[in-house]
């Protein structure tokens, strides 16, 4: 599936992250954590943002300057009624340019709809927006080495992919950042959140 392909599926099911069907404090607590590691407080981006808010309002609660951005046109349309002064971007992320740095980035259960051709390029272009000092928060499968799938587990075709827990730490280091946190916060599903920070320029 292209990204264009998951934004329609994502549009079809928008709804359910405002209903009692989705669990509010997902990934709260998480980026709670993330936000600790920096003192920065500048320009924030949240990419995959859905339609929920609750990462915004998480961002906005801790003095950042949020945007959003998704390729989901209704989730974005239930963004904005919940936040209108908040910039929201219609793109995706693959091939959208950071207009600027950002302080914080979070890509929570986001950039895993990414193609697998495209992972690495993604997790390299998301992690030099950071400014330096800046954190990013983000989901992968935590497999050993690269793999995608589609399912219908949500009802409407998903693709997933991963680069793996290894080459994804290379990717870490490669764009000058470091690891400060990787968790299987959902073992034994291969959920994995990782909280790095950037130090220096990399070599991306």
């Amino acid at each position: 599936m292209e990204p264009q392909d998951v934004g329609k599926s994502y549009d079809l099911i928008a709804d359910r992250w405002r209903s009692d069907r989705f669990t509010k404090d997902n990934g709260i607590i998480q980026h709670e954590k993330a936000i600790a590691f920096t003192k920065l407080r500048g320009a924030a981006l949240d990419i995959g943002c859905g339609g929920s808010g609750r990462l915004v309002d998480i961002l906005l609660n801790h003095g950042f300057s949020p945007e959003g951005l998704d390729i989901s046109s209704k989730m974005l349309e239930l963004a904005r009624s919940r936040h209108p002064r908040v910039p929201f971007h219609h793109a995706d992320i693959c091939r959208w340019k950071f207009p600027h740095s950002y302080d914080f980035i979070s890509a929570w259960d986001s950039i895993w709809h990414v193609p697998l051709w495209a992972q690495e390029q993604v997790l390299l272009k998301m992690l030099s927006g950071l400014s330096l000092g800046g954190v990013a928060i983000f989901t992968v499968g935590g497999t050993e080495g690269p793999g995608e799938i589609t399912n219908s587990y949500m009802g409407p075709p998903m693709y997933h992919s991963t680069l793996g827990i290894s080459r994804t730490l290379e990717a870490i280091a490669q764009a000058g950042s470091v690891c400060r946190h990787l968790e299987y916060d959902q073992y034994p599903e291969l959920h994995v959140y990782i909280i790095c920070q950037r130090m220096s320029l990399g070599s991306e």
